[in-house]
């Protein structure tokens, strides 16, 4: 999660820019930043307003209804839930985008370049990027400036293009 430049203004979601193989997954869910040990933490919400759990299904939505939640709502953002029944992995790149002029630092383009199958669009904060790709990671796992999900997380989707 890119909290690191939370003071920055957050980007917009362009709903156009997201794949529809994730959209018609019933897997979505908005999210508003609130302060948690002093530190801005993206908290997520089901569709419905209520607070949201990246482990029970139930609090999650369809895209249709997160997006219209995210338009009305005292929201910040949507955000895909990753879970055993789908087979996606999501990879989190934090600090690597200059937020002025998109410019990706190289180790970050390396990296995305390993996985030309792979969904690819800027954080929230217009910092970093994320990766939505197949594949399995039961586990999360975290090396430096990246971060790796496979279920029970959720990420924050904005569908603008790295």
């Amino acid at each position: 999660m890119d909290t690191t430049h939370a003071s920055t203004e957050l980007l917009a979601v362009e709903p156009d820019g997201i794949p529809q193989e994730l959209k018609i997954r019933p897997q979505w869910l908005v999210w508003k930043l609130e302060e948690r040990d002093g530190k801005p933490t993206k908290v997520p919400y089901s569709p419905m307003s209520e607070r949201a759990s990246t482990t029970d299904m139930m609090t999650w939505g369809t895209f249709e209804e997160t997006l219209a939640a995210s338009k009305i709502g005292a929201f910040d953002g949507i955000g895909f839930c990753f879970c055993s029944a789908d087979p996606y992995v999501g990879i989190d790149i934090d600090d690597c985008r200059d937020h002025e002029t998109g410019e990706l630092a190289g180790w970050a383009q390396s990296l995305i370049e390993k996985f030309p199958n792979g969904y690819v669009e800027v954080s929230p904060s217009g910092r970093g990027v994320h990766i939505i790709t197949c594949g399995r990671r039961r586990e999360g796992k975290r090396k430096g400036r990246v971060e790796m999900y496979g279920q029970e997380r959720f990420f924050t989707v904005t569908g603008v293009e790295a």
